[in-house]
């Protein structure tokens, strides 16, 4: 049996050229990597052939797969804060989570993915972050509850998890969306006919 080479560690040089410029270029090619075949089937070897990078930069950068995972997380994380501000209506949140997906379906399937693949928080890298970061919406619909404008049958948890399902609709579901509809499931034309259909439906739930 032939031994392995060991990990040869990135040259000064390649780890100076444009550090900014070549993270990016991993979490970009990071992203297309998961998204297409989740964390457990993603390869850093295929990360760096996408990102045409030295492999041994993304240990550099990123400590590895699950560091990587991590970090692209942490980015869509931010992203997502920015789109469902608390101060901005739970309807209006809604609307701007289903356009995302024009600019970006990486995140969503992303999250699909690790719902498909996961067998409990042991497994999830994002697991404590996303339950994190969910929180906020699950207690500013608890406060519209608390409020008087959202039944009093409503489980905050429960809802949240209703809405998150309803705006990934047309990344998750595509066959059921263009089967039922005849479109194309990721056409500016559907996702914003649809983003203003789930915008509405919450208007009805909880008028402000």
């Amino acid at each position: 049996m032939t031994a392995s080479k060991p990990r040869r560690s990135p040259k000064p040089q390649e780890r100076q050229r444009d550090p900014e410029r070549t993270r990016r270029l991993i979490l970009e090619a990071a992203g297309a990597e998961f998204s297409a075949k989740g964390y457990a089937g993603a390869r850093i070897a295929s990360i760096a052939a996408r990102a045409g990078v030295n492999q041994q930069l993304i240990s550099y950068y990123f400590d590895g797969k699950e560091g990587l995972y991590r970090a692209m997380s942490e980015e869509w994380g931010q992203r997502q804060s920015e789109l469902v501000a608390p101060d901005i209506p739970l309807s209006e949140q809604l609307r701007r989570l289903v356009l995302e997906t024009l600019s970006s379906r990486d995140g969503v399937r992303l999250l699909a993915w690790s719902g498909l693949e996961y067998d409990g928080p042991e497994s999830d890298p994002d697991h404590a972050p996303r339950a994190q970061r969910l929180a906020g919406t699950v207690a500013q619909i608890a406060a519209l509850k608390a409020d008087g404008r959202l039944p009093e049958w409503v489980d905050p948890a429960s809802l949240t998890v209703l809405l998150m399902a309803a705006a990934m609709a047309p990344v998750t579901l595509p066959h059921v969306v263009e089967g039922l509809t005849g479109t194309d499931p990721g056409s500016p034309e559907f996702v914003r006919q649809y983003a203003d259909q789930l915008a509405k439906l919450i208007e009805h739930l909880s008028p402000q």
